[in-house]
């Protein structure tokens, strides 16, 4: 038999407020994140992506429907067992959320002490963790002495203190900068891979999605309106929000303003073909060559993302109209982009 999903909604709405004033902030949500997986959740402001967050580990309980974690219940059970649940999540936040009394041991051997652990198991425990974080040298530090990357790392040694199956990323690397991000987003590929943590990460940033997450969800009003593998997301993104939310990492596809400067700057035709790893354009410019079609490359770029290869490419071809027919023919779904507005 095989192992339940490590989260799963059933038709789970949410509703803050009563009659005029209430607010829905997630609408009939079916959601199924398996075991052992990094899925990531991305949505502007708004979109419902922190009440989802509070809903996994029932710090808000749904409206209406259910939500199972590991197969067992967390919605309509006592309270008692809603604290049971909810010791098997860790919780990695955008602000850290350390106690700056607290050296980076302190905070991290935190949760233990609540767990009722033994002292002796307690410094055991911390001392994995700092080293796992990379941070030994760090244990005596006070929070007010580490950095942004260090203050998250341990953050993420607090959360996994306690051995958690599931880890959930908040906005874990919107404080931070790049190379810091790409520093805590290295561990959090770590967690998966050497601990088996499933991992939920919670952003705005598509960069964080397309860095970590095996599959990812596209949250707008409410609803999911793209659920897919984060490859196809990347690739063919579907829904009018993904494709603002790629276009703002791929720049592989002109904008209106960018069309119009390269049909005043090129003339010809311009048609914007999509590639990957089954689909290419040798065999059209291999026909437009021998056509007498004189063709170049104007804007474009080309990704791998989980081992696979896609991109999108636009190009002006100059030559008879039958002839350039005759290549556009041989392109797997172009877009055409000639009529181009020149005012």
């Amino acid at each position: 038999m095989s192992n339940p999903p490590a989260v799963e909604f059933r038709s789970v709405t949410k509703v803050f407020g009563k009659g005029a004033d209430s607010q829905v902030a997630l609408d009939d949500i079916d959601l199924r994140i398996e075991q052992g997986e990094i899925f990531g959740v991305i949505g502007y402001s708004g979109a419902g992506k922190s009440t989802l967050v509070r809903l996994i580990n029932a710090l808000e309980k749904p409206t209406s429907g259910t939500i199972e974690i590991s197969g067992t219940p967390i919605t309509g059970v006592r309270e008692r067992e809603v604290r049971r649940l909810r010791r098997d999540i860790g919780m990695v936040f955008q602000q850290f959320n350390l106690f700056r009394s607290r050296t980076a041991a302190g905070n991290i051997e935190y949760p233990l002490k609540v767990a009722g652990w033994q002292r002796a198991e307690r410094k055991a425990r911390v001392a994995e963790l700092l080293e796992f974080v990379g941070l030994s040298d760090k244990a005596r530090s006070y929070p007010d002495q580490l950095s942004g990357g260090q203050k998250q790392r341990v953050g993420i040694a607090r959360a996994l203190a306690t051995s958690p199956s599931l880890l959930l990323a908040d906005e874990s690397t919107s404080a931070l900068d790049p190379e810091t991000t790409g520093e805590v987003l290295r561990l959090l590929k770590k967690i998966n891979r050497e601990l088996g943590v499933t991992i939920v990460v919670i952003t705005h940033e598509m960069d964080v999605i397309r860095t970590v997450a095996d599959r990812v969800a596209v949250l707008a009003e409410g609803r999911i309106v793209e659920l897919a593998s984060t490859f196809e997301v990347f690739a063919t993104p579907q829904a009018a929000p993904t494709q603002s939310f790629v276009a703002t990492v791929l720049h592989n596809r002109p904008s209106e303003d960018e069309l119009r400067r390269l049909g005043e700057l090129h003339g010809g035709r311009l048609v914007t073909v999509d590639i990957d790893d089954r689909r290419g354009i040798g065999d059209a410019l291999a026909t437009a060559a021998s056509a007498g079609v004189r063709f170049e490359v104007v804007y474009g770029g080309v990704s791998t993302l989980q081992d696979k290869t896609f991109g999108s490419v636009t190009l002006v071809l100059h030559g008879d109209d039958a002839a350039i027919d005759k290549v556009i023919d041989e392109l797997d779904r172009p877009r055409l982009l000639e009529k181009i507005p020149t005012d």
